[in-house]
């Protein structure tokens, strides 16, 4: 199969769903591979974290939005995620990511372990509560996350629910290919989502608290630091991209590790590998599938010459099970030494929260495996028709009966995964 009809294919609702194999079409080809006259994929991992590091690549531009995507301005979507730090480059990326930067320090990081584990707890508890299966993904893999981003923007508990319908809504926005009736469904998610945050903004700029929130209004209020739109844009990014990523690594984890259930059981009696464990899953079924730059000077990767003004789409996924880089990528082993997936990108974009979602799944997972050993998939698992963001839509469980009391310690950010 050649690369465009293989690029058809991942396009396709099949593809979407299962792109691994594909992606193999497409590695057949190369680690970068030409798919139209300024259209390159890149699916080798080595390849791809250079890419990502290199500064004659950037994100899309106002001048090439406009020239690919005329009135975009008029798109309530394109114009909230264009405006963020997720879709600039420098200067202005690194002025609004400096902003951010201080509510994902490392030693604020570790401060919310606990905070963490204890929601974690309470949901597990309502799972036990619940009669019959339960929806992994509303009763656990949303809330927990979307309940710590919430926490440090400062938005209200109560208001906590109706996030997952707008988040869903937008972010039909990142997909590679987009119908019109999918971008009005993405506008209507960014337009209430722009209309949420103007009024929290409202409230702390009357009253201030220690919140991001009100930290990014005081650097708005405060000068040119911050535009308007930038303001509005990036606390919509912080909200969405706080939870979604996060929200499907809970899932798509926990059907890995429901899987392979000796690996599981280890996760179970031994928490402090945790971190292993999270990277290897990370790897093995990203919940972020693709990024994409354009070229601003000649490059030339995997004996491929990119020329300037190339659109380059950076199959994180496929990179992740690159097997110049992984051996037997397709098999999940929690024990693979130097895991390093590409996930969260790389470079300059890295994920501002990658800690954050790290530190969350660690605790969950172990947790989860812990408290209820008889977790099991309770039916047919609904996988949501994305492609960039892959997760589940449903997820149904059979949660069990919970393991007797025991002792366990806790798993210390940053602490130590499996070894071999």
């Amino acid at each position: 199969m050649d690369p465009a009809d293989a690029l058809a294919l991942l396009m396709s609702p099949e593809g979407r769903v299962d792109p691994y194999p594909t992606y193999e079409l497409l590695r057949a080809h190369g680690p970068v591979v030409q798919a139209g006259p300024v259209f390159f994929v890149v699916t080798g991992y080595a390849e791809a974290d250079a890419i990502l590091r290199d500064a004659r690549f950037g994100v899309l531009d106002d001048a090439l939005r406009d020239q690919f995507m005329p009135g975009w301005r008029e798109s309530p979507a394109i114009l909230s995620i264009s405006r963020s730090m997720l879709r600039t480059n420098p200067p202005d990326h690194s002025r609004m990511r400096r902003l951010a930067a201080g509510a994902f320090t490392p030693r604020r990081i570790a401060t919310m372990h606990d905070v963490v584990r204890a929601q974690a707890d309470e949901l597990v508890d309502a799972m036990l509560a619940a009669e019959g299966p339960v929806d992994f993904m509303a009763g656990f893999a949303y809330p927990l996350p979307v309940g710590v981003i919430c926490a440090l923007l400062g938005v209200p508990a109560a208001d906590r629910p109706l996030f997952r319908r707008w988040a869903t809504d937008l972010t039909g926005v990142l997909e590679p290919e987009i119908t019109e009736e999918e971008l009005a469904v993405a506008d209507r998610g960014a337009s209430e989502l722009r209309a949420y945050f103007t009024e929290l903004v409202a409230a702390r700029r009357r009253a201030p608290a220690d919140d991001l929130t009100s930290a990014l209004v005081q650097a708005h209020d405060g000068g040119d630091r911050l535009s308007g739109d930038e303001l509005l844009a990036n606390l919509i990014v912080l909200l969405v991209a706080g939870f979604e990523t996060t929200t499907n690594l809970l899932g798509n984890g926990l059907v890995a590790l429901l899987e392979h259930p000796r690996a599981a059981a280890t996760l179970a009696e031994h928490p402090e590998f945790a971190p292993g464990y999270v990277d290897e899953l990370l790897r093995y079924d990203s919940p972020v599938q693709l990024t994409s730059r354009m070229s601003t000077a000649p490059a030339r990767y995997g004996d491929v010459d990119l020329p300037p003004e190339s659109w380059v789409i950076v199959m994180l996924g496929a990179a992740n099970r690159d097997p110049r880089r992984y051996p037997e990528p397709a098999r999940f082993d929690p024990w693979r030494p130097q895991v390093h997936p590409l996930s969260f990108g790389a470079g300059p974009h890295y994920c501002l929260g990658a800690a954050l979602a790290r530190l969350e799944a660690q605790v969950a997972f172990p947790l989860l495996l812990r408290r209820l050993p008889g977790l099991a998939v309770a039916g047919r698992p609904e996988r949501r028709v994305r492609l960039t963001l892959r997760g589940h839509a449903t997820l149904p469980v059979r949660v069990g009966r919970e393991a007797s009391p025991v002792t366990v310690p806790g798993t210390p950010p940053g602490s130590a995964g499996p070894t071999p």
